[in-house]
């Protein structure tokens, strides 16, 4: 059963990769399509490896979706504006860090329950993106070419979201794995109590933790924005609860039970060839969730079975 419950994520992706393989023989397979899958689930990758860090701490930040939005939106008003790329790239990333330094504050310092706290940043959030923006969509020839040109290019025949997701693992993988940061991050979401008498800052890296979240979720909504040539206040509306799936998902492939990189990199992946292969298959959306929803209860039971082992 132990070992059930530590191979249970990799073997669903193995399983569904081959059942996908199997009906959709022709296409599923192809390197083209892979390459799309990898394209595709880039900005949910780039927001789970994120939430990886501040879950690593034992909080979590549900307003991933509505910051991506407004880093979104704020970018393509401001090039809308006639700003330049970097300018309305750089305001859409510092939009994510004043969430994540606001959801830090508030968590970290102000002591508010994490789900209370960014429930209501959500929401805030949410509203600021409506006003950024006026309510409409911002696209056509408001956006520079070169903005959405970004994510059109390739390197190596590999797509430059893919390659933007990649690096947003490998840094979640050093900053958790091979960090005193990551570490203490990991201390934290122990033993909270435990690790403040053991010296560790606790505030500081909570804080921290709701930084990375925050610039992740902007990175994302750039990239969404460049891959769609347009900006509204509400793209970013599905990505929380995907990228809280990822983690739980690879939660269950850990031995402690804790999000890691590799976990999560599992996760989003059996998220993708879901997606993708029902998509292809002309399965109604709503099907998908409710596959993904007995994926993780089941991944989560069968993880709770091998701890009582």
């Amino acid at each position: 059963m132990t070992l059930l419950r530590r191979l249970g994520t990799p073997l669903a992706v193995l399983l569904v990769v081959l059942g996908f393989a199997l009906a959709l023989p022709e296409t599923f397979l192809s390197s083209r399509n892979l390459l799309n899958v990898t394209q595709q689930v880039s900005m949910l990758a780039v927001v789970a490896f994120a939430m990886t860090a501040v879950m690593a701490a034992g909080d979590f930040d549900l307003s991933v979706g509505s910051t991506a939005s407004l880093a979104g939106v704020a970018a393509a008003v401001l090039m809308a504006a006639g700003a330049p790329v970097w300018a309305g790239v750089g305001a859409g990333l510092l939009a994510g860090l004043l969430v994540g330094l606001l959801n830090g504050a508030l968590v970290a310092y102000a002591g508010i329950l994490p789900f209370v706290a960014t429930l209501g940043t959500l929401t805030v959030v949410s509203g600021a993106a409506f006003l950024v923006s006026d309510g409409r969509t911002v696209f056509g020839p408001s956006i520079p070419e070169s903005f959405g040109a970004f994510a059109r290019a390739s390197a190596l025949g590999v797509p430059a979201l893919t390659w933007v997701a990649a690096l947003a693992f490998l840094l979640a993988w050093l900053l958790l794995d091979h960090t005193s940061a990551g570490r203490r991050l990991y201390a934290i979401g122990g033993n909270r109590e435990a690790a403040r008498l053991a010296g560790v800052p606790v505030r500081r890296l909570r804080l921290l933790a709701f930084l990375v979240t925050g610039l992740g979720a902007a990175t994302a909504g750039l990239m969404l924005a460049s891959r769609v040539a347009s900006a509204n206040p509400t793209q970013g509306a599905g990505l929380m609860l995907d990228a809280i799936a990822a983690v739980f998902l690879g939660m269950t492939a850990s031995e402690e039970g804790e999000p890691t990189a590799a976990g999560t990199l599992l996760g989003v992946l059996l998220l993708a060839v879901l997606d993708n292969g029902l998509t292809q298959l002309a399965v109604d959306s709503y099907l998908r969730d409710v596959l993904v929803g007995a994926i993780i209860l089941l991944a989560v039971g069968v993880s709770r079975l091998g701890r009582r082992d």
